[in-house]
């Protein structure tokens, strides 16, 4: 956890604003902890040793970012959320606007992951793997990916050719690795340079 510590006069909000500056966020994820009351000979003064420590709630504050963002956007939302294992969050979003969300090829989807992701951060040590789904299109997506990825690999095992795939984000490109991971006849390969990386299915060497 991401801390400073400081001495300070008095436990007020400039002492809290000297921190979330220290530690670059904002404010009210600030919580203060005195270590040590200080005070001069005659005991007319007094300072205190402080630490200063992110109090940030991945989920509860993830959505709470989420939920500004689409109201800002004048779109009401559900938003649900699920830790899927211990450095990985998916947040679920309803919304009558689902499709405006999602966007062309799941564009504007990828772009609202990223603003999450990338606040997220910010007030955590280690990164998170940060996924959002829209209306359920995640889950669409990923079993038309294993669709096209089984499809290709049993085409790559019968002809020995490599396949290129076209061009996914980091997340689709996953799901293609994951799938075919247990294959001995093929390999996947990532290639290229973002944001034009694409998966390579290519037959095993023997």
């Amino acid at each position: 956890m991401r801390r400073v510590t400081f001495e300070t006069k008095a436990l007020n909000d400039a002492a809290i604003q000297y921190a979330a500056e220290e530690l670059k966020v904002n404010k009210e994820f600030i919580q203060l902890n005195i270590l040590e009351e200080k005070k001069s000979m005659l005991g007319l003064n007094k300072s205190y040793i402080v630490e200063a420590i992110i109090d940030f709630d991945v989920i509860k504050d993830g959505i709470e970012y989420l939920k500004n963002l689409l109201e800002n956007m004048q779109i009401e939302s559900v938003i649900e959320a699920k830790q899927l294992d211990d450095r990985q969050i998916l947040f679920s979003v309803e919304a009558k606007e689902n499709p405006i969300l999602i966007g062309k090829n799941g564009k504007t989807l990828e772009a609202v992951q990223i603003l999450l992701k990338n606040y997220i951060n910010l007030y955590v040590d280690n990164s998170y793997v940060i996924l959002v789904d829209i209306g359920g299109y995640k889950q669409q997506r990923k079993k038309q990916l294993e669709i096209l990825a089984t499809k290709t690999a049993m085409e790559v095992v019968k002809t020995k050719t490599p396949t290129r795939l076209g061009r996914m984000n980091a997340y689709e490109r996953r799901v293609i690795h994951t799938k075919l991971s247990d294959w001995r006849d093929v390999t996947t390969e990532s290639e290229g340079e973002e944001p034009n990386r694409f998966v390579v299915i290519k037959p095993t060497k023997k």
